[in-house]
Protein backbone atom coordinates (compact mmCIF):
# COMPACT_ATOMS: atom_id res chain seq x y z
CA UNK A 1 0.00 0.00 0.00
CA UNK A 2 1.25 3.52 -1.04
CA UNK A 3 0.62 6.94 1.01
CA UNK A 4 -1.93 8.73 -0.74
CA UNK A 5 -0.59 11.42 -2.74
CA UNK A 6 -1.57 14.36 -4.10
CA UNK A 7 -1.62 14.92 -8.01
CA UNK A 8 0.83 17.54 -9.41
CA UNK A 9 -0.81 18.02 -13.22
CA UNK A 10 -4.20 18.60 -13.76
CA UNK A 11 -7.16 18.38 -11.49
CA UNK A 12 -5.92 18.76 -7.82
CA UNK A 13 -6.87 15.31 -6.48
CA UNK A 14 -5.94 12.39 -4.15
CA UNK A 15 -4.86 8.83 -4.80
CA UNK A 16 -3.80 5.76 -2.90
CA UNK A 17 -3.43 2.35 -3.92
CA UNK A 18 -5.26 -0.17 -1.23
CA UNK A 19 -5.55 -3.57 -0.90
CA UNK A 20 -8.58 -5.39 -2.30
CA UNK A 21 -10.16 -5.94 0.35
CA UNK A 22 -13.59 -4.87 2.02
CA UNK A 23 -12.04 -3.26 4.56
CA UNK A 24 -10.35 -0.52 2.20
CA UNK A 25 -14.06 1.08 1.66
CA UNK A 26 -13.35 2.58 5.30
CA UNK A 27 -9.42 3.91 4.09
CA UNK A 28 -11.51 5.07 0.57
CA UNK A 29 -14.09 7.04 2.67
CA UNK A 30 -11.52 8.48 4.78
CA UNK A 31 -9.12 9.87 1.75
CA UNK A 32 -12.46 11.11 0.41
CA UNK A 33 -13.36 13.40 3.71
CA UNK A 34 -9.94 14.60 3.98
CA UNK A 35 -9.85 15.93 0.52
CA UNK A 36 -13.12 17.51 0.42
CA UNK A 37 -12.05 19.12 3.84
CA UNK A 38 -9.19 20.62 2.40
CA UNK A 39 -11.35 21.70 -0.71
CA UNK A 40 -13.96 23.14 1.48
CA UNK A 41 -16.69 21.05 0.15
CA UNK A 42 -18.24 19.12 3.34
CA UNK A 43 -21.57 19.67 1.42
CA UNK A 44 -20.82 16.33 -0.48
CA UNK A 45 -19.23 14.18 2.35
CA UNK A 46 -22.24 11.81 2.99
CA UNK A 47 -22.64 11.41 -0.86
CA UNK A 48 -19.03 11.13 -1.25
CA UNK A 49 -18.54 8.43 1.36
CA UNK A 50 -21.52 6.59 0.27
CA UNK A 51 -20.42 6.63 -3.36
CA UNK A 52 -16.78 5.82 -2.55
CA UNK A 53 -17.92 3.10 -0.52
CA UNK A 54 -20.14 2.02 -3.20
CA UNK A 55 -17.58 1.75 -5.91
CA UNK A 56 -14.41 -0.01 -3.78
CA UNK A 57 -17.17 -2.74 -2.47
CA UNK A 58 -18.16 -3.14 -6.06
CA UNK A 59 -14.41 -3.85 -7.23
CA UNK A 60 -13.39 -5.45 -4.27
CA UNK A 61 -16.63 -8.15 -5.33
CA UNK A 62 -16.28 -8.14 -8.80
CA UNK A 63 -12.88 -6.97 -10.05
CA UNK A 64 -9.84 -8.94 -10.17
CA UNK A 65 -6.22 -8.34 -8.78
CA UNK A 66 -5.14 -7.93 -5.08
CA UNK A 67 -5.30 -4.07 -5.69
CA UNK A 68 -7.31 -0.97 -6.28
CA UNK A 69 -6.74 2.47 -7.05
CA UNK A 70 -8.90 4.78 -5.49
CA UNK A 71 -8.81 8.78 -6.01
CA UNK A 72 -10.79 12.04 -5.18
CA UNK A 73 -10.44 14.57 -7.87
CA UNK A 74 -11.74 18.21 -7.88
CA UNK A 75 -11.76 18.85 -12.19
CA UNK A 76 -13.83 22.22 -10.92
CA UNK A 77 -14.94 24.53 -8.27
CA UNK A 78 -17.56 22.91 -7.52
CA UNK A 79 -17.32 19.32 -8.73
CA UNK A 80 -15.54 16.43 -7.88
CA UNK A 81 -14.99 13.13 -9.28
CA UNK A 82 -14.48 9.43 -7.72
CA UNK A 83 -12.34 6.97 -9.04
CA UNK A 84 -11.95 3.18 -8.39
CA UNK A 85 -9.53 0.99 -10.92
CA UNK A 86 -9.04 -2.41 -10.84
CA UNK A 87 -7.76 -5.14 -13.14
CA UNK A 88 -10.68 -6.56 -14.37
CA UNK A 89 -12.19 -5.23 -17.84
CA UNK A 90 -15.76 -6.45 -17.09
CA UNK A 91 -18.02 -3.38 -16.76
CA UNK A 92 -20.63 -3.18 -13.65
CA UNK A 93 -24.01 -3.62 -14.94
CA UNK A 94 -27.03 -0.74 -13.13
CA UNK A 95 -29.23 -3.29 -11.83
CA UNK A 96 -32.85 -2.87 -10.55
CA UNK A 97 -33.01 -5.66 -7.86
CA UNK A 98 -36.80 -6.63 -6.36
CA UNK A 99 -37.52 -6.00 -2.78
CA UNK A 100 -36.05 -9.10 -1.46
CA UNK A 101 -33.00 -9.25 -3.10
CA UNK A 102 -30.58 -8.06 -0.72
CA UNK A 103 -27.59 -6.84 -3.10
CA UNK A 104 -27.65 -5.40 -6.12
CA UNK A 105 -28.35 -1.86 -5.40
CA UNK A 106 -24.65 -0.03 -5.32
CA UNK A 107 -24.41 1.47 -8.82
CA UNK A 108 -28.59 2.22 -8.27
CA UNK A 109 -27.34 4.21 -5.21
CA UNK A 110 -24.43 5.58 -7.22
CA UNK A 111 -26.17 6.62 -10.12
CA UNK A 112 -28.93 8.50 -7.71
CA UNK A 113 -26.07 10.88 -5.97
CA UNK A 114 -24.12 11.41 -8.89
CA UNK A 115 -24.51 13.73 -11.62
CA UNK A 116 -22.70 11.44 -13.82
CA UNK A 117 -21.02 8.35 -13.60
CA UNK A 118 -19.03 5.68 -15.87
CA UNK A 119 -16.86 3.13 -16.79
CA UNK A 120 -13.14 4.04 -18.63
CA UNK A 121 -11.68 0.32 -19.80
CA UNK A 122 -7.75 -0.21 -20.35
CA UNK A 123 -5.61 -2.31 -21.92
CA UNK A 124 -5.36 -3.93 -18.54
CA UNK A 125 -8.49 -3.55 -16.28
CA UNK A 126 -11.10 -0.65 -16.19
CA UNK A 127 -11.90 2.59 -13.88
CA UNK A 128 -14.89 3.42 -12.60
CA UNK A 129 -16.05 6.94 -12.07
CA UNK A 130 -18.76 9.35 -10.38
CA UNK A 131 -19.26 12.96 -10.49
CA UNK A 132 -20.41 14.95 -7.50
CA UNK A 133 -21.91 18.87 -7.81
CA UNK A 134 -21.86 20.49 -4.72
CA UNK A 135 -25.33 22.22 -5.88
CA UNK A 136 -25.09 25.17 -3.26
CA UNK A 137 -22.06 26.39 -4.70
CA UNK A 138 -23.15 26.54 -8.43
Amino acid sequence: MTAARATSIGAPGYSQTFPSVPESAGLARDLVATALRVWRLESLLNEATLVATELVANAVQYGSGRYLVFSAERPSQFRVRIRVTDQSRVRPVLRCPDEEETKGRGLLLVSALAVDWGTDLHTIGKTVWADLVDEAGT
